[in-house]
């Protein structure tokens, strides 16, 4: 049993890795193919990423619910199926209407495949320093799906147009994916305590600390959100030509691979504060841009700075839940709070765009995001000590 779940965890880590790049990333590639193809405004084109960020959030707590009750393996294996389905569809339509219902029905495919999901089935395996080993290989590897898949989904539309290339990526992932989540089972010795499951919930949500826990990550979560979408247009308001400004923006990737891993190794030692030092870090970063952003070397420097950010809170998110709550309703607790995150994460840059409008700079913006870095790292600082599991 032992090595048959580090199996499992490479396999998870691939999935992870192929979900995030065919659902989250390609987007980007195909965003202005599909708005000359369709003949749309581009910011209705866009709006197509928040309904499937939104319809992800609606889907988050039914899917934690159902990992808690049943395991992995069902929903994985049907929401991968789901997903393939929608990208065959998506490669068909002709409308924005027709672009709206798929990407509804790949954000509640995405709730069942990606990073949680594999969260809730690693926590039932390890119990142990391990389950942080676990988790952090399986954000290593998908913290390279943006270099696997972006480059990937650019050569297909060249070579065949968007909508044969999401031909071969529908392909890819269901390929990829529905077999890999064959293997998702939960541990013969686990017998799922669904009582115990729904008292540790109810009890949870009673619980102070884990609202906390919910606006420390929405606090911290909104730099991240917002310097992810609107990076590379600050960076050229900042004076740098758009292909610098591309390819610094590539750096935060990197640096969220790298962040998990310093970060996993400094917190065996020295605990929560390594991860609110990081989330000071990405705010100094946020603050400092809009000073010091017109310099190259400058602006390369704030940028490696946020990226520490980019990647920790996510493998920081899944262990205090299962240190603070245990395992029994772990999913359902990660389930909401990462629907609370994914409607932040769909609504927070377009309140940054409307800020950057009024005020007729991104200095506001950043301003704000840095100040809710902050307030993050304060938020943990004040988090009780978790109880013993």
């Amino acid at each position: 049993m032992r090595p048959y779940r580090w199996w499992m965890v490479a396999a998870l880590a691939v999935t992870a890795t192929a979900g995030y790049g065919v659902l989250t990333y390609a987007f980007a590639v195909l965003l202005v193919p599909m708005q000359e193809s369709l003949g749309a405004d581009r910011t209705v084109v866009t709006g197509a990423q928040t309904v499937s960020l939104l319809a992800a959030a609606v889907a988050a707590v039914p899917a934690g619910r159902w990992l808690d009750r049943w395991g992995g393996r069902a929903l994985m294996v049907g929401c991968s199926v789901l997903a393939t389905l929608m990208l065959f569809g998506w490669s068909q339509v002709t409308s924005v209407a027709a672009l709206y219902a798929v990407s509804f029905g790949l954000g509640v495919a995405s709730a069942g495949v990606l990073y949680e999901a594999a969260f809730a089935v690693v926590v039932t395996w390890f119990h142990d320093a391990r389950r942080g080993t676990a988790m952090l290989a399986i954000t290593i590897v998908g913290g390279f799906a943006s270099t696997i898949f972006m480059p990937l989904t650019a050569v297909l539309v060249e070579a065949y147009g968007w909508r044969q290339a999401l031909v071969v990526l529908a392909v890819v992932y269901g390929g990829l994916t529905v077999p890999l989540h064959l293997l998702v089972r939960r541990p013969r010795d686990l017998v799922p305590q669904r009582r115990e499951a729904r008292q540790n919930t109810a009890s949870a949500v009673r619980d102070p600390g884990y609202w906390l826990l919910n606006a420390i990550f929405v606090a911290q979560g909104i730099g991240i959100f917002v310097i992810g979408v609107h990076l590379v247009a600050y960076l050229r308001e900042l004076g740098h030509a758009p292909t610098v400004a591309a390819n610094v923006a590539g750096l935060l990737g990197v640096m969220s691979v790298t962040g998990r891993v310093v970060t996993a190794v400094a917190a065996r030692r020295y605990g929560i504060a390594v991860v609110a030092v990081v989330f000071v870090l990405q705010a100094a970063g946020l603050a400092l841009l809009p000073v010091v952003g017109h310099g190259l070397g400058a602006a390369i420097a704030c940028v490696l700075v946020v990226g520490l950010g980019f990647g920790v809170s996510t493998i920081a998110r899944p262990a205090l839940l299962a240190d603070r709550y245990g395992v029994a309703g772990f999913a359902t607790l990660a389930g909401l709070m990462a629907a609370v995150l994914t409607v932040t994460k769909a609504l927070a840059p377009l309140a940054a765009a409307w800020v950057r409008t009024a005020a007729g700079s991104y200095t506001p913006v950043m301003a704000i995001s840095a100040a809710c870095g902050l307030l993050g790292a304060a938020g943990l600082l004040a988090l009780r000590p978790a109880r013993a599991s």
